[in-house]
C-alpha cells in the first residue's frame, strides 16, 4: 500500500474496518465475497476502488445488523473517502483511456441485463405451478439489481469521464463512483462477476430493449436476503396537481448538485443531498425526475438512502409520494431500507401509524419489514405490544405471501405472543 495514493490508502483502511464489523456469512457482504474474492481482496488492498453501490450495500449489511444509526454515522465518511479515492484513482496516466473501456464493458452489460429481463418476464408470465413461479421470481429480482447496478455504474463512468475533459483547475474532477464490473452471469449471478454479481454476457451483447418491462412482485422473500420483493404499495387515487414552484426547486437542486459533482467537491454534494431528504414528501418524484434528466442517477440512489434513515412517519410518507407518482420500484425500495432498523424502532412507528388512523401506512411498512426480515425479528417487533401489533404483522404477512404467514405464526407461538 506504500506505492498507492494516500487518498486511495485512507479509502481501503476505512472498507477494511467497515468490512470487520460485518458477518461475512449473511447479507450483501457475503453475495460479494462468494462472487468475487479476489476483487474484495484487491479492493481492501487498496489497488482496486469498489464501485459505490457495493460501498452502500456494505452500509445497508451495517444497518440491519447494528442499526440505522450506526450506518448514518459511516455513510459521510465513506461518501468522502470515496470521493477522495476516485479523484486519485483519476488522476494516474491513462486514466481516461481505462474509463472508456469499463464504460464500454458495463453499457453491455446493460443491455444483456434488460434483455434478460425481459425473457424472465416473459417466462413468469406464463408459469403453470407456483414452484416455476417462485424460482422465477427469485431470479427476477437478481436480474433487477443486475440492471438498477448497471444502469448506475454506467452513469457514473460517463461522469468521471466527463469530469476528466473539463480544462484544468489542475486537480482532476470527479464524482464518487462505482467502478465498473468486468464482464462475466447467464442465468442467476455466479462467480467471477466483479462486484454484487453484474449478468454474465457474451461480448457480443444485443441491443436493450426501448422498455424493460417491470417484474412482477415476488411470491416469497428470499431467505436471509435483504434484496428480495416488497409487496406492492397501493397507489392513491389520483396524482397531485401541478406545482410549478416545486419543479423549479428540484430542477435548481439537480442544477447546483450537478455542478457540485463537476468541481469534485463531494462533500458539499452529500450535505446537499441530506438536505433534500427533509423536503416535504411530495417534491420527492419532482428530485428523481430532475436527478434522473442530469444524469445523476447515482445520486437518487443516495437520496433515497437518506431519506430511509427520517423518523417512519416521514419515510412512509415518501413512499406513498413515490407510489402514487408511479414510481412504485422506487417505493419498494425505499421500504426496504427503511425497514433495516431495530425491532423498538419498528414497533414503535407501527404504533405512531395505527395511533393516527393511518392503517394503510402501517400495513405497508409491516408487509415491507415482513419482506425482508425474518420471522423471529417480526416476533421482536410483537413482544412490544401484541395485543396491537401481532394482528397487524398476521395480516401483513398473508399479503407477503401465505408461506410468510405461517411462518410468521410458528415464531410467535415459539415467541410466546401467540396462542
Amino acid at each position: 500500500m506504500a506505492q498507492l495514493p494516500r487518498a486511495a490508502v485512507d479509502f481501503a483502511h476505512f472498507l477494511e474496518g467497515l468490512t470487520a464489523r460485518l458477518d461475512r456469512r449473511a447479507g450483501w457482504c457475503a453475495v460479494f465475497w462468494e462472487r468475487d474474492p479476489d476483487g474484495m481482496r484487491a479492493c481492501l488492498d487498496g489497488t482496486e476502488l469498489p464501485p459505490w453501490d457495493v460501498v452502500d450495500a456494505l452500509l445497508q449489511d451495517l444497518a440491519a445488523d447494528q442499526g440505522a444509526a450506526a450506518a448514518r454515522a459511516e455513510a459521510t465518511t465513506a461518501r468522502a473517502l470515496h470521493a477522495a479515492a476516485t479523484t486519485a484513482h483519476d488522476a494516474r496516466p491513462g486514466a481516461a483511456a481505462a474509463l472508456a473501456d469499463r464504460l464500454d464493458g458495463m453499457l453491455r452489460e446493460q443491455r444483456y441485463a434488460a434483455e434478460r429481463l425481459q425473457e424472465l418476464t416473459a417466462h413468469r408470465a406464463t408459469a403453470t405451478t407456483a414452484e416455476a413461479a417462485a424460482a422465477l421470481d427469485v431470479d427476477l429480482a437478481w436480474a433487477q439489481d443486475d440492471h438498477r447496478r448497471a444502469t448506475a455504474r454506467c452513469a457514473e463512468l460517463r461522469a468521471r469521464r466527463e469530469a476528466l475533459a473539463v480544462p484544468p483547475p489542475p486537480v482532476a474532477t470527479s464524482r464518487p463512483e462505482r467502478s465498473a464490473a468486468r464482464p462475466g452471469p447467464k442465468k442467476r449471478p455466479r462467480g467471477g462477476a466483479r462486484f454484487a454479481g453484474i449478468a454474465e454476457e457474451a461480448a457480443e451483447a444485443p441491443p436493450a430493449p426501448a422498455t424493460v418491462p417491470a417484474a412482477p412482485a415476488p411470491a416469497t422473500a428470499v431467505r436471509g436476503a435483504r434484496f428480495a420483493g416488497v409487496a406492492d404499495q397501493p397507489e392513491d387515487p389520483a396524482p397531485a396537481p401541478p406545482d410549478p414552484e416545486a419543479d423549479r426547486a428540484a430542477a435548481g437542486a439537480a442544477a447546483r448538485l450537478h455542478a457540485l459533482r463537476a468541481r469534485g467537491r463531494g462533500g458539499e454534494a452529500h450535505v446537499l443531498l441530506a438536505e433534500l431528504a427533509h423536503w416535504p414528501a411530495p417534491r420527492l418524484p419532482l428530485l428523481a425526475a430532475a436527478l434522473h434528466r442530469a444524469g445523476l442517477e447515482a445520486d437518487w440512489a443516495t437520496l433515497l438512502w437518506e431519506v430511509a434513515a427520517l423518523p417512519p412517519d416521514a419515510l412512509v410518507a415518501a413512499a406513498d409520494a413515490l407510489a402514487a407518482a408511479g414510481r412504485g420500484a422506487d417505493a419498494r425500495r425505499l421500504l426496504r431500507q427503511g425497514v433495516a432498523r431495530p425491532a423498538p424502532e419498528i414497533a414503535d412507528a407501527l404504533h405512531l401509524l395505527t395511533g393516527d388512523g393511518r392503517d394503510r401506512q402501517a400495513r405497508a411498512l409491516a408487509g415491507a419489514y415482513l419482506a425482508v426480515r425474518s420471522a423471529e425479528d417480526a416476533a421482536g417487533v410483537a413482544r412490544n405490544d401484541p395485543g396491537r401489533l401481532v394482528p397487524l404483522l398476521l395480516d401483513a404477512a398473508r399479503g407477503v405471501s401465505e408461506e410468510r404467514h405461517w411462518d410468521l405464526v410458528h415464531a410467535f407461538r415459539v415467541a410466546g405472543v401467540l396462542a
